[in-house]
């Protein structure tokens, strides 16, 4: 699968799920508070943040960075509603390296790359 929106669209879903099965198991009781809590993470700006920081760290093979490179630099065709485009870039690149691990069935490397990036 070569299209990186396409693993930027799975990779969303993908994650969201994730985050909202960590914060579920938190025993957080209100809905509201759970949906702000989950949000940090699965807003673009969320989500860009955490990319900078796996980069940060150099915990993305190379094969990783290739495919964020790739999502990253994709002429986007519509305007973001909630952020500037930067943020919209980054946020699809961490989006599409999710969605690259889990259509690959690479579901150990994909646990590492989700769990770092919810640690605080």
């Amino acid at each position: 699968m070569n299209n990186v929106l396409t693993l930027a669209y799975l990779g969303d879903a993908v994650f969201e799920v994730y985050v909202r099965k960590i914060f579920i198991q938190k025993n957080i009781g209100k809905v509201n508070q759970l949906q702000k809590e989950v949000t940090k993470y699965v807003s673009a700006k969320g989500q860009a943040i955490i990319l900078n920081k796996l980069l940060e760290n150099n915990f993305l093979t190379e094969e990783e960075i290739n495919i964020m490179k790739r999502a990253r630099n994709h002429k986007v065709s519509h305007s973001p509603k909630n952020t500037d485009i930067i943020t919209y870039k980054w946020a699809t690149a961490f989006e599409a390296i999710i969605g690259y691990l889990y259509i690959n069935n690479n579901l150990k490397r994909l646990e590492e790359v989700l769990e770092r990036s919810i640690q605080d």
